[in-house]
This record gives structure tokens, sequence and C-alpha cells, in this order.
């Protein structure tokens, strides 16, 4: 029986895009088509890292991501951060290194990234099928039968990239988990990653709305610290945003949803220990003069926050000397100072989330080629696998690694 397409990739976003590339330049012999049921492709990646697109870091191991991290070890060593970094020179998109270890397009537009795919694919031959939504595929002897919106077609290999749940307006809607269950595939509950979180409408958040400054945040579940990280947070009329926000808020979400006791505390000064702000604060009380706390406390902190932190003692502490805090009054404001219970309520949930906590687990997936263990020919890659890193491109290079990988094995599997 002769099928419509060799290869068949479900979803256009980074994963199946890098998955066509690297397949039909390992036989160019072969045809491959990506079926995606926007209007457009790619629009994740036009909305990324604010319009820039952070394709990877200068550094990335399996810690910096959440799974099986013995897995998720033996798939980087395949195409590792230096492979992308190569690969995307070789597609005239030349990247440049942030003091963050975030790589981006020298242009700085994530456009340059999408439409530098886009011609690749095209130079090679690969179909883009848009308004393609895939309802169904079922296994019929040795192909695939695809059920769309517009029709059917077959294809000897299937590479599902789909993508999670996050940002769902770009088309990522976890309708691919269901394809894959189909062909007997299970998921694991998922979450939100990456999200901002929102807090108590009665907390001081909304006065500080756009200021950022560096913290450290704590998460304990069941009275048990299981985070700590220091990173920029941003205040907004929500909640709380930002990098730090962003990497804890997967704790909180998951264990949120999951009915655990969790809280998440909140130190402004990362550098100091408990110990050493007590410290600093009795130090100040013994200099001359009638510095306020509010004055203190902007040395180190930005002024509003620095104002607002003193008013939230009682009493009020916005007009007190430093000289003149009573031991209890100092005690206290460290409590503040180091382990403020920030009231979170929720997060801002799949429209704002990055991306997807839980998915496929990895170990229904061979790391050496992306394949399933459970049908033959099924390739799994991208978002739709239980695995997410953390802010700083960690979970495009996985998106570009896993692509690879299928897309070299899926093409592979056919005769030159």
């Amino acid at each position: 029986m002769s099928s419509d397409f060799d290869i068949a990739i479900i979803g256009g976003g980074a994963a199946g895009l890098a998955a066509a590339i690297f397949a039909s330049e390992t036989n160019p012999n072969l045809s491959i088509a990506i079926l995606d049921s926007a209007k457009s492709i790619g629009a994740k990646i036009l909305v990324s890292g604010g319009g820039r697109c952070n394709v990877t870091n200068q550094r990335v191991t399996p810690s910096d991501f959440h799974g099986n991290r013995k897995l998720i070890d033996r798939i980087f060593r395949r195409f590792d951060e230096q492979a992308t970094v190569r690969w995307f020179t070789s597609l005239d998109v030349p990247l440049q290194t942030e003091d963050t270890g975030k790589l981006f397009p020298v242009s700085n537009k994530a456009r340059m990234v999408l439409e530098a795919l886009l011609q690749r694919c095209k130079a090679l031959g690969v179909f883009l099928l848009t308004q393609h939504l895939v309802q169904g595929i079922t296994r019929e002897e040795d192909e695939f039968i695809i059920h769309h919106s517009q029709g059917t077609l077959s294809a000897k290999r299937v590479i599902l990239a789909t993508g999670g749940r996050s940002l769902p307006k770009t088309g990522s809607d976890g309708s691919g988990w269901e394809l894959a269950q189909q062909l007997g595939h299970t998921v694991t509950s998922t979450y939100p990653a990456l999200v901002p979180l929102l807090l108590d409408p009665s907390f001081f958040h909304a006065k500080l709305s756009g200021i950022s400054h560096d913290v450290m945040l704590t998460t304990n579940v069941n009275g048990r610290t299981i985070d700590r990280r220091s990173g920029s947070l941003l205040w907004t009329h929500f909640g709380i945003s930002g990098p730090v926000v962003l990497d804890a808020s997967r704790f909180w979400v998951t264990a949120s949803a999951q009915g655990e006791d969790v809280h998440l505390h909140l130190n402004c000064f990362p550098e100091l220990s408990r110990q050493a702000i007590e410290k600093w604060l009795t130090e100040a009380a013994t200099f001359p003069g009638r510095k306020t706390l509010p004055a203190l406390l902007a040395e180190r902190l930005p002024n509003r926050v620095a104002t607002t932190l003193a008013s939230l003692q009682r009493p009020d502490l916005s007009e007190v000397p430093i000289n003149s805090l009573i031991k209890e009054s100092r005690r206290n404001l460290v409590q503040t100072l180091a382990n403020l219970s920030l009231p979170v309520i929720g997060s801002r949930g799949w429209n704002f989330a990055e991306v997807t906590a839980g998915g496929i687990p990895l170990d229904e997936i061979n790391p050496g080629s992306m394949g399933s263990r459970r049908i033959s020919g099924l390739y799994v890659i991208g978002e739709m696998l239980d695995c997410d890193g953390r802010i700083g491109g960690f979970n495009f290079q996985w998106a570009w690694a896993t692509g690879y990988i299928a897309g070299c094995h899926a093409a592979r599997r056919f005769s030159s």
C-alpha cells in the first residue's frame, strides 16, 4: 500500500519544525509533512522571550529540568547546547550570549528564528499543511491513518509534536495527549509551569506594581522545604512574576493542585541570613542621627519596597528612627524581611504559563530514538513529554534536541 507521506509530523512548533528539518536532511528522498491546526505556524516561537526567542542557554544540564534526569541526560548527550549554536549558525541565525547565560538571535527578533526554520523546511521540500486539525490516528498494517479536519492521509512514520497546554491561544491545547492515549500511551497529571502567581487582593503587591528586585523564595510543603531559589521578582497588579517566581511556581502549583499544605516565603535580602539581617539592623541602631527605617532599607531595596515593608510593622515604623527601635520591633522586622509569608491564592493559569509540567512519561519513550516503546513507527517529542525546564532557554533546547533525535532516527528507518 502506498502512503501519502513517509513521515507525518503532528504539530508545527519548535520541536516539530526541528524534526522535519533533521529528517529531511538525513534522507532527502523522503516525503515529509507537518500538520498543524493553526492558520500560520510558529506562534509560540514568536511570543517567546518577549518576542526575542531565547533559543538555548550557554550551559544546559539535566539538573535544569524536572523529569527523569537519567534519560534527559542521554538525550542531551546526542544534541547539546553547542549543537544548537552550530545549527542556528548554519541557518544564518547567529546567536549572542547575555550575562544571564541566555542565548538570543543577534537580531533580537524571534521572527528571524521562525523564518529561518520555515525557509529551511521550504528549501527541503517539507509540506506545511496548516489548518489541518488532527482528530485521530489509527494504525493499520504498516502505516498510520491520520484523520484531520480536512479529511484523512496516511504515513509510514508519525512524530507527535503538538506541545502541552501552555499558551493555548498559540495552538497548544493538550489535544495531542489524546492522540497518544489512542495509540496506547499514558499521560501523567499536567500543571501550568513557569507561570505568574496571584496574591490575595488585600496584600500590598498592587502598590509596588512594576518594581523588580532580587529576592529569595522558599516553598514549604507539609512543613518541609522542597525548593529554595534566588533571583529577580517582579511585583504586579495581580501578584508576583519575574524569573524567580516563574521557576518557583511549579512547586506551588503542583502541591496546591494535589491538596498539599503549601506556603511560599520571601526573603528580601537573598545574600543575607536571618542572623546577618539582625546584625545589620542592630549595628545601624548604634549610628548617630535619626535615620528612619525606610531610609535604611532603601540602601538595599527600591524606595517604595522599603517604605511598604516599614509600614507593614505594627506599630507602623515608617517614621521611627532606627536607634529608637525596641528589641521586639526589631525581631518582628527581621521576620518580615527574611521570611515574609506570601498569600498565594493561585496562578494565572494556562493562558500565561510558558510550559507544561507533566505529560507522557519518559520511560515510555526510547531516549536513543524518541520512538514509542508502545507502538512501532511512532515518535513523541517536545513539550508533550513529562519534562520541563527552568526559565532561560532550556525548554527550547529540549525541543531542538528531541526533534533532532526523532527526525534523524525516523528518516534512517527508510532505505536510501
